[in-house]
């Protein structure tokens, strides 16, 4: 075999071109390519149960899939974050399809930032604050101190025992808001609801293990509903809290309007929820584009998520609303001022 000078030189030259050999050479890191394909993987079975699971198929399933589905913010933001890396790895598929994905979810939050238009209601203007009390222990000087200053109309307060009862009064709550239902037990089983006006005891809320008290309050000429909410949690009976929130009152289509307040254990993901407000309600956060606050856990190593609600009845402007820290909670306290109608 006859090699000529001219193709002895071509080899030469390409061998000594260190650029031409890193070209030849370079590969990609297969362990790169499986992390992030597994992660994309992960994130699409993800959007597969929030997005058709409980979308379309309008059901939470289990106590796992209800506990993830809290999560959908983080999960459109890790689909973000993983369309980041991928693109900057150069796996291209990768990243096409992690922004996909998160669109997808992140389309799901979009109504939570964006204020809507309200009814013309022309009634009164109610101010309500809610908080679960983490058995009692949230600071009542603190809660008291909140009625004063946000001058609430109704409070409607969950994890209720005795001893948080005699706090609150030694406070002064009594003096502030006279009337009130409340069921106050231990091991978080209490709630109550106290107002500044007069208030009749009802019987609105379906059988729960929670205490779940309700009563018509009169502001003025104007009568209003109102359900102190605290199903269960559903990491410990999914089947209970999915009935518990079914047994949530609807909203009238005429009489006196309806107000739902407290700790739902529930977020706008839930399809449970969903159902709530799909009965006559609206949440007072979403109306005010606030719907992405969280509420749950505070001083805990667990990812944030909004737990604690005002739904109003669809009739009732919302004017306002707020999420408010309180010392020696959990939760925080969710406040809303709503307009009702004559």
């Amino acid at each position: 075999m006859t090699v000529t000078g001219d193709q002895t030189t071509a080899a030469t030259d390409v061998s000594n071109d260190p650029y031409a050999s890193s070209v030849g050479t370079k590969r990609r890191n297969p362990c790169v390519t499986v992390t992030l394909v597994a992660a994309v993987v992960g994130l699409a079975a993800y959007a597969v149960l929030r997005l058709f699971v409980s979308g379309v198929l309008d059901t939470d399933g289990n106590r796992y899939t209800a506990a993830a589905l809290a999560l959908n913010p983080y999960a459109a933001l890790t689909g973000a974050l993983l369309a980041a890396i991928a693109l900057l790895a150069r796996r291209w598929w990768t990243a096409a399809l992690a922004v996909a994905l998160s669109v997808a979810l992140a389309a799901t939050l979009m109504p939570r930032v964006l204020a809507d238009p309200q009814p013309a209601a022309s009634g009164p203007t109610i101010r309500v604050l809610a908080l679960n009390m983490y058995f009692g222990n949230a600071a009542a000087e603190d809660v008291v101190q909140l009625v004063r200053e946000r001058a609430i109309d109704v409070l409607a307060l969950l994890e209720l025992d005795p001893a948080a009862v005699s706090a609150l009064d030694t406070a002064g709550l009594d003096g502030v808001m006279p009337h009130r239902v409340f069921e106050p037990a231990g091991a978080a089983v209490g709630s109550g609801i106290a107002s500044r006006h007069p208030l009749r005891e009802l019987s609105l809320a379906g059988p729960s293990l929670l205490a779940q008290p309700s009563a018509r309050v009169r502001i003025g000429e104007t009568d209003v509903e109102v359900v102190a909410v605290h199903p269960v949690v559903p990491v410990s009976n999914v089947v209970k809290w999915r009935q518990e929130l079914r047994d949530m009152p609807a909203a009238p289509n005429d009489g006196p309007a309806r107000i739902l307040a407290g700790d739902f254990n529930a977020t706008l993901d839930h399809a449970a929820f969903r159902r709530v407000l799909d009965s006559g309600y609206v949440d007072a956060a979403e109306q005010t584009g606030a719907a992405l606050e969280t509420t749950w856990p505070r001083r805990r190593s667990a990812p944030p998520v909004t737990l604690d609600h005002v739904l109003v009845d669809a009739r009732a402007a919302v004017r306002d609303f707020e999420v408010i820290d309180v010392d020696g909670s959990d939760h925080s306290a969710v406040f809303a001022a709503v307009t009702l109608p004559s």
